[in-house]
């Protein structure tokens, strides 16, 4: 992957589908599929693997998630107007269950739905589940550190120490205007996906990889090879969301981070 490659702004296509990574031709050392999907009202998506877990995270609008494990088919709502002011609902399923999205604003607010799909290989079953705002996560870290310039508010759907039969993680973070994040810099072996928003669409920020700065857009990627250090910083005036999405290698999970070591006095009390 050349350095140039680390970055993306993609757009949707004329089918509402926004690819940012695959394991064929797209970002293939990220070790895992990951698209966003628009759903227009009353409009229906229909996915299935025989081969991969998959993840689907609500990141605005009003949606049904409907899935068949082959047991007893399940149904849930969920609905997010903002990626900013308002939690999240991921669904995560093994493979060979039966999925399907739709958009149900119709019944309320009548605007398009979108919806981040992420999945990796796994041969392994496991029961599907529904995260919601209060079975989810969510952790505040950095208050008392840097004068509140690195706080973020971390929600994690499911890691190695929640879900072990899962390949990935999968997860958003929020930071406030003009505050950092994956800070002190840090880095690990696994490659790791970000996917920014911002509650406004000119927000903007940078992120660098091992010191190339790339500006940070609404609907942004960075695609970052394991390995790299990864701090990113957001403009006052523009709180930032980001998910943050992780392939664990075989036999070796991710489970750490690795600071820079000439930034990391900066965890030293006092």
């Amino acid at each position: 992957m050349r350095s140039n490659e680390e970055f993306g702004y993609p757009q949707f296509d004329v089918r509402g589908a926004m690819p940012l990574t695959n394991t064929q031709d797209l970002y293939p050392d990220m070790l895992q599929n990951i698209t966003v999907y628009r759903l227009d009202v009353d409009e229906n998506r229909r996915f299935y693997s025989d081969t991969e877990e998959m993840a689907f995270l609500l990141l605005e609008g009003e949606a049904q998630f409907d899935w068949d494990d082959g047991l007893t088919p399940k149904t849930e709502q969920a609905r997010r107007p903002s990626c900013i002011d308002d939690p999240a609902y991921c669904l995560h399923v093994p493979r060979g269950v039966q999925v399907s999205a739709s958009n149900i604003s119709g019944r309320g607010d009548q605007k398009p739905c979108e919806v981040l799909v992420q999945s990796t290989g796994n041969p392994d079953r496991f029961a599907p589940v529904f995260y919601t705002p209060e079975t989810t996560r969510r952790e505040t870290f950095g208050q008392g550190q840097f004068e509140g310039k690195a706080q973020r508010t971390v929600s994690t759907f499911f890691d190695y120490d929640s879900a072990p039969y899962s390949n990935m993680v999968c997860g958003e973070i929020l930071i406030p205007q003009g505050g950092w994040s994956s800070y002190p810099p840090h880095e690990h072996p696994q490659p790791e996906v970000y996917y920014y928003r911002f509650g406004h669409p000119n927000g903007f920020g940078a992120c660098f990889l091992d010191g190339a700065a790339y500006q940070i857009r609404d609907r942004s990627f960075a695609a970052i090879p394991g390995g790299k250090y990864h701090p990113q910083v957001n403009a006052p005036g523009y709180p930032m969301m980001y998910v943050w999405m992780i392939r664990h290698f075989d036999g070796y999970p991710w489970t750490e981070r690795n600071f820079q070591p000439e930034h990391q006095w900066l965890l030293e009390k006092g």
